[in-house]
């Protein structure tokens, strides 16, 4: 009699198995390849010197009604790269004013932290959520228990860091969940930014 292979665990089948380990750490080393070539490449270019926020500014203004399109690409971009956030919050309000620069702003860190997410899931995986450590699995059991409301926190603390951006997409947090915290997150730091422009550019643009 041939013997039978061995049953797959419980709520697994074959083809919903973890892939094989070679292949998560090709995964890890293709998005550390991504991301260190982007902002390299960023750098060699001179991109990230050029996008100052009075540039991005007049990107914005001339361009029409294109503009505020325009600054939502740039601004995902340059969240990629490394580009600091606050730039591209003080260009929406130099472009558009406290009110309207602030909407526009909050729509653009959104909509950055969004394509992160997803870049950096899309190439790496959740590689994160299979760490064992103790001090690393208490971090992430945390946020698996209350996503919503440990990615608002840390969304609240550090604003847009593009490190933040990476953690939590090789985490087991859900996109809806990611999306919904990070749009709670970052009401009020941008509010603030927009309420209190002129500490912001002496403090970070200066």
């Amino acid at each position: 009699m041939t013997p039978e292979a061995p049953d797959a665990p419980a709520g697994t089948t074959p083809d919903s198995a973890p892939p094989p380990a070679p292949r998560k750490l090709w995964r890890f080393a293709a998005l550390v390849a991504l991301i260190v070539g982007s902002i390299v490449l960023a750098k060699v270019t001179g991109v990230t010197e050029q996008l100052t926020p009075d540039r991005i500014r007049g990107f914005m203004e001339g361009a029409g009604v294109l503009g505020f399109l325009i600054f939502l690409g740039v601004f995902a971009v340059g969240e990629l790269v490394h580009v600091p956030g606050v730039f591209f919050v003080a260009a929406a309000i130099l472009a558009y004013g406290r009110g309207l620069g602030g909407v526009a702003a909050y729509v653009g860190a959104v909509l950055s932290v969004i394509v992160s997410f997803a870049v950096v899931r899309g190439v790496g995986g959740q590689v994160l959520a299979e760490v064992r450590r103790p001090w690393v699995r208490k971090i992430l059991d945390g946020l698996e228990r209350r996503p919503v409301r440990v990615v608002a926190l840390l969304r609240l603390i550090l604003w847009m860091a593009p490190p933040l951006n990476y953690a939590l997409a090789m985490s087991a947090v859900r996109f809806r969940d990611y999306v919904l915290g990070s749009a709670l997150g970052l009401i009020l730091p941008i509010a603030a930014a927009a309420l209190f422009f002129d500490w912001v550019v002496a403090t970070f643009l200066s």
